[in-house]
């Protein structure tokens, strides 16, 4: 019925572009302009996307914008791989590796819930919970600290390097030695989320995965989100790594080595969904924790998370700085993650919208630079949907000359290319240089062929016809030398 009434608005409409409609049990559908939206302008995504997959950053990709509880832009783009005989990517079916938005989906949303229970509090500290963590300053590191990426842990170690068997990759995140004073430092660490999630198995009495499934994912109907999905999924989802250390091509099994170490259940990457299901999770945050009557957690927990705490980072949450890859437009009070695969998420609680990017683009990305295609393209995408809202109290923002995309600086080019044009650039100045010093060699050489003719004359006119004829041919040798 949805559709069928948006096909007939859509008749009073014919300048309007086609506004792809999901056809699962994700969030209902409006047609833009029914959420004050400008669907000519959301269609700018359709080619940032594609440029991207063109440029060779990622083959297909699958995006969602919602606002104000609708979806009203769910489309998928290319194929899950580059050949042709690859399944196209649908955003209600087609499930990619999150990479890091397992951190906020998962592991954040399950401290949000045994905080607004009373099972753990902000500035309890970590030893209270796994108690061989401890040890000098590693007892002073609070959870607080974990979630705001302050805790004086490392980014990371190889797990998978040391590590035989999940139990002793366990104990070796548990071991980690700090490199920094726990609070004093900011640095975005893997550790610290799997610490998280250690946190949340002994402080519920369940595996993380089981949590989140029973807690979260579950209630919610986000049926195509998990770790460790099944093998009869494999042909849904989209392939990652070609050559990994595992030996072997990646598809339905983590990107993530340390995550793998860890049997593909972590606090920091393990979880595979949908772009659809992922509208319905940023949905119930923007409800304030709750959706379809569900809660999942308090509103003032929601609110208490994913506001500004430490630099730029909320609690597990990112926030929007008008950089990166939210983009210049979302509001300061945006949050949002991304993921190593070419995932993305940011909600704007201001304007009530969100902005859903899966790709696979650690999948045999053809472009020179992926990582700048795909950072370039989070960023288009966030722009084009806040460009896109039009009954906003700052008044329809004007549109830019262009997109990143549509610059595509620094995708393909060779690095060598701006060097190069210095390098033309410096031997211009020098060429110049000489010509003008060629110019006052001959202006030189002519004042003293005029002396030298003078002094010459007084003593016969031939010898001032010779002296004129001597200097021609050396004159000529000096322009030949200029032109080279």
């Amino acid at each position: 019925m949805l559709s069928l009434l948006f096909a007939a608005a859509s008749l009073f409409t014919p300048l309007t572009p086609t506004v792809p409609l999901p056809t699962g049990d994700g969030l209902p559908a409006k047609a833009p302009s029914a959420v004050g939206m400008s669907a000519a302008r959301l269609a700018n995504i359709d080619r940032v996307i594609e440029r991207g997959i063109r440029a060779g950053g990622y083959p297909g990709a699958a995006v969602v914008v919602g606002r104000k509880g609708a979806a009203v832009w769910e489309k998928g783009f290319g194929r899950l791989g580059w050949t042709g005989d690859i399944a196209s990517v649908v955003p209600e079916r087609t499930i990619y590796d999150l990479a890091s938005l397992t951190k906020v989906v998962g592991t954040t949303t399950a401290v949000m819930i045994l905080f607004d229970e009373g099972k753990l509090h902000l500035d309890d500290r970590v030893v209270q919970y796994i108690p061989e963590f401890g040890g000098g300053a590693k007892d002073n590191v609070t959870i607080r600290m974990l979630l705001e990426h302050r805790s004086g842990l490392p980014a990371g170690r190889d797990l998978w390097r040391l590590a035989s068997t999940p139990e002793e990759a366990r104990a070796a995140v548990i071991s980690t030695p700090l490199f920094a004073t726990p609070g004093q430092y900011y640095e975005y660490s893997d550790l610290g989320a799997d610490m998280l999630g250690f946190i949340v198995e002994a402080v519920s009495g369940e595996k993380l995965d089981r949590f989140l499934d029973t807690r979260v994912f579950g209630p919610l109907g986000m049926s195509d989100t998990r770790f460790r999905p099944d093998a009869s999924l494999r042909e849904r989802i989209a392939p990652t790594e070609l050559n990994p250390p595992r030996g072997y091509p990646l598809r339905g099994e983590v990107h993530d080595e340390n995550a793998y170490a860890l049997g593909g259940v972590a606090g920091h990457a393990g979880l595979f969904s949908t772009a659809s299901d992922l509208a319905v999770f940023a949905q119930m945050l923007l409800n304030g924790g709750s959706y379809n009557g569900t809660r999942i957690v308090a509103d003032s927990t929601v609110r208490l998370f994913t506001k500004r705490a430490a630099g730029s980072r909320a609690l597990g949450w990112d926030t929007c700085a008008g950089t990166g890859s939210c983009g210049t437009y979302l509001s300061s009070s945006a949050y949002g993650h991304t993921g190593f695969t070419g995932t993305s998420l940011w909600i704007d609680p201001e304007r009530e919208m969100f902005v859903v990017l899966l790709t696979n683009r650690v999948h045999a990305a053809r472009a020179r630079r992926p990582a700048k295609v795909i950072s370039d393209v989070r960023a288009d995408l966030a722009d084009a949907a806040a460009l896109a809202v039009t009954d906003s109290d700052q008044g329809i923002l004007s549109m830019p000359a262009s997109f990143r995309a549509d610059r595509a600086v620094g995708w393909n080019r060779p690095e060598h290319s701006a060097r190069s044009r210095s390098a033309r650039s410096r031997r211009g100045k020098t060429s110049a240089r000489a010509s003008r010093s060629s110019g006052k060699s001959k202006a030189s050489a002519r004042a003293s062929s005029s002396s030298k003719s003078k002094a010459s004359a007084k003593k016969s006119t031939s010898s001032k016809k010779k002296a004129v004829t001597t200097k021609k041919p050396t004159t000529t040798k000096k322009k030949s030398a200029a032109r080279r």
